[in-house]
């Protein structure tokens, strides 16, 4: 999905019948790490997206490493309100 500078892999914006649950904006990263598809979400401005969206947002970095096969994820809450 393009967002503030480049496209966000997944972003997920609730309908409005549930409005407690929050919109959530994924990156994949492939030999990285979690926290740096939290930190490209948040230097790229991903969340821009969800500009006129007005509950939470979740920002989740997942990251699969070739050599272990072992998938890490970070998860952080971020308010918009």
């Amino acid at each position: 999905m393009p967002t503030g500078q480049g496209f966000a892999d997944l972003v997920f914006i609730p309908k409005k019948e549930f409005p407690d649950v929050p919109a959530m904006i994924l990156e994949l990263k492939w030999n990285q790490a979690a926290e740096t598809a939290l930190r490209q979400i948040k230097e790229k401005k991903y969340d821009s997206i969800l500009d006129s969206y007005h509950g939470n947002v979740l920002l989740v970095g997942i990251n699969y490493d070739k050599v272990s096969k072992e998938h890490t994820c970070r998860i952080e809450a971020y308010g918009k309100n």
